[in-house]
């Protein structure tokens, strides 16, 4: 089992808060994933549930506990950090099993379970390395097979992946998926990347400022969001917003419509403008135009399409695609 509650959690530094109220209940083998911009309050959040920082008031219950006089070696957690954290003078092997080591659990258990751990991550051949000869790929698998012994009841990711080069990223996200399928456990992390959270995550936890904007599928917050806040920041290239007077709408201030919900044609079409930049990514080309009735727009096509700086194009949204905001960035239904 590995439940998680988190009530009402408020965490100052002097003066400053950091956390404004956090509420959030994980079930027993999610994976939430805590998103926002920097200084939001994510990383504070997560020290705070593995008891790496006390929080200031609030309550955190595992599994139904509650832990707020426990000590980190006893929550049942095991955190993964983004500098991997490993002991240099150590081998791979006894990297994995210090954890185990030090709680004085039996050498025939240490080796069964760094043996599956090892070949679970494909870490066979390097057991008997130090980390000074790996890769920062295969030193962040030894961080994951360290934690992985340990059998936690929660994992704690800390922007695991932001030391990694693009391909390797892709590739240990694809191992962290596995590993989530294979061992069903409770995974909480933390990244700055939204690709990371779309396609890890059961549920995502937008922050900002120290409070929480909105929790959802990673669907539900890219179709419905709850504000301007996740409507901008779910989404790459991010979401056009328009001043709903400029399209002579009413009832709402802003109009919010994604870059792939707009069509462009050099013809005819809602929204005239001139292309200023265009991004040809192969799959997709995006094109960037100045309209004098929408502002700038960003509009995502499907496929290689021939535009360039200076063309006259018009842009239609998809009408069923609009979302629209109230004076306070709300999300009107």
């Amino acid at each position: 089992m590995g439940s998680l509650q988190v009530n009402a959690i408020r965490k100052a530094f002097g003066n400053h808060e950091v956390l404004k109220g956090i509420d959030l209940d994980v079930k027993d083998g999610e994976f939430v994933i805590f998103v926002g911009p920097s200084g939001c309050g994510k990383s504070t959040l997560l020290r705070v549930i593995a008891g790496l920082e006390d929080a200031t008031s609030g309550s955190i219950r595992i599994d139904g506990q509650e832990v707020g006089a426990v000590p980190p070696a006893k929550r049942g957690i095991a955190m993964v950090f983004q500098s991997y954290a490993l002991y240099p003078h150590l081998t791979v092997k006894d990297n994995m099993a210090l954890g185990l080591k030090q709680a004085g659990a039996p050498k025939d258990e240490i080796e069964k379970r760094v043996s599956r751990a090892s070949a679970m991550l494909s870490l066979e051949p390097y057991l008997a390395r130090r980390p000074a000869e790996l890769s920062g790929g295969q030193r962040q698998r030894v961080a994951i097979g360290r934690a992985i012994v340990r059998e936690p009841k929660l994992f704690l990711f800390d922007e695991p992946l932001s030391n990694l080069d693009a391909a390797l990223r892709v590739q240990t996200r694809l191992e962290i998926a596995r590993l989530h399928r294979e061992l069903k456990a409770t995974m909480i992390y933390v990244t700055h990347d939204q690709v990371e959270a779309m396609t890890l995550a059961d549920k995502i936890v937008v922050l900002s400022a120290g409070a929480v904007e909105q929790v959802g599928s990673p669907m539900e917050l890219y179709n419905r969001p709850a504000n301007l806040f996740v409507a901008g920041f779910i989404g790459s290239p991010g979401m056009n917003f328009i001043e709903a007077t400029r399209l002579g709408e009413t009832g709402a201030k802003t109009i919010g419509i994604r870059p792939e919900h707009l069509s462009l044609s050099r013809e005819s079409g809602e929204w005239q403008g001139k292309v200023v930049h265009v991004e040809h990514l192969g799959a997709d080309t995006i094109v960037y135009l100045e309209s004098e009735k929408a502002g700038l727009l960003t509009v995502r096509l499907f496929g290689e399409h021939r535009y360039a700086p200076d063309d006259i194009v018009h842009a239609s949204p998809d009408r069923a695609s609009i979302h629209r905001f109230d004076a306070n960035g709300q999300a009107i239904r």
